[in-house]
């Protein structure tokens, strides 16, 4: 197909698809609408808002947008996520946070994948709530769907994942902060215990703001930190994938996809400082945007009836990991430096 060819077909593709992309952006606005107004995470309002609205997805002219948004802006999205970090805010924090976030996610994730598979679910299925309990909650379930092997019960995991990992968070915003005072922490302590734990960023800055000034700082470095582990977690995905999958029409799947790539690329821009302030926090914005938007399509891709029946073992595996993870770094902070009197 030649390039003019292409460049005709754009407007019948943008016609097909705006539809649904239309659908997907009023359901992200009506869901952030109600977190600002109710403190509900806003991922968790538009997987719901989307489950209702999920006959735009059985037929009609919605379906390609819909399928279109599920796919590719959750990718844009993911890619933006790394205006978020910069290479100052990671060394800022000194080697032993680094140490710790590295060690617990990877213990995390181990955990999951040993544990889902003795309850006989697929190990990606650990991999997937593991990656989302351990780094940043619905942003990485979604980042490691899209990086993980295609599977008819991918999406369903995936929208599992998300409504876990946003309920528990929300629990941990209000239960880990008595945590900590019934501990007696510090406030860079209690900042690194709840920056290492709770699963989304704004739970995390949320709980961490509303003890201290410090500890909310602290906690927000420590956030950040396990934000850019996604990276290294994403191209071990990729390379499960391009095992699983093999060479499709002579070509295999990349180690990193697209989207890490550009995530990693747009980390080094964020830390040379060549980029306005308000340019980067629109950056942030969008990605905000094209997760919610992408999350509510997902949503609407999918029956409810099919999330009522995966039982009790699913829930069961990600408590555990929440817990496991609060216990490792509770243990660390004991092993470090006394924290724990």
């Amino acid at each position: 197909m030649s390039t003019t060819t292409t460049l005709a077909a754009w407007p019948t593709l943008g016609k097909r698809l705006f539809p649904g992309v239309l659908a997907s952006c009023v359901v992200a606005a009506a869901a952030t609408f109600l977190s600002q107004h109710y403190g509900a995470p806003v991922m968790l309002f538009a997987l719901m808002l989307g489950l209702a609205m999920n006959f735009l997805a059985d037929d009609g002219p919605c379906v390609a947008g819909i399928q279109w948004t599920a796919q590719h802006v959750l990718r844009i999205g993911v890619a933006l996520l790394g205006l978020r970090i910069t290479a100052a805010q990671v060394a800022q924090m000194g080697w032993h946070p680094i140490l710790m976030v590295v060690a617990t996610v990877a213990a995390t994730i181990v955990l999951g994948i040993v544990v889902a598979r003795l309850m006989r679910f697929n190990g990606l299925f650990g991999l997937l709530t593991g990656g989302a309990v351990a780094i940043c909650g619905a942003s990485a379930a979604m980042a490691l769907a899209a990086a993980l092997p295609r599977h008819p019960m991918r999406e369903r995991a995936t929208l599992f994942t998300v409504i876990g990992v946003s309920a528990l968070s929300t629990l941990a915003m209000v239960v880990y902060p008595m945590i900590v005072r019934a501990l007696g922490l510090g406030p860079t302590q209690a900042g690194i215990f709840l920056g290492g734990t709770i699963h989304d960023v704004a739970q995390v800055v949320g709980a961490g703001y509303g003890m201290s000034t410090a500890t909310g700082d602290a906690a927000t470095l420590v956030k950040l930190l396990r934000v850019a582990m996604l990276l290294p977690v994403i191209a071990v995905a990729g390379m499960l994938t391009r095992a699983r999958e093999g060479a499709v029409d002579g070509k295999r799947p990349p180690i990193l996809p697209w989207f890490a790539i550009a995530f990693a690329l747009l980390v080094l821009v964020n830390s040379s400082g060549w980029l306005p302030a308000t340019l980067v926090q629109g950056g942030v914005d969008l990605s905000q945007w094209c997760l919610v938007a992408s999350i509510a399509a997902i949503g609407m891709k999918t029956q409810l009836k099919e999330l009522l029946t995966v039982g009790w073992k699913p829930i069961a595996l990600m408590v555990g990991e929440t817990a496991f993870l609060a216990l490792l770094v509770l243990a660390w902070l004991h092993w470090v430096g006394g924290a724990m009197r």
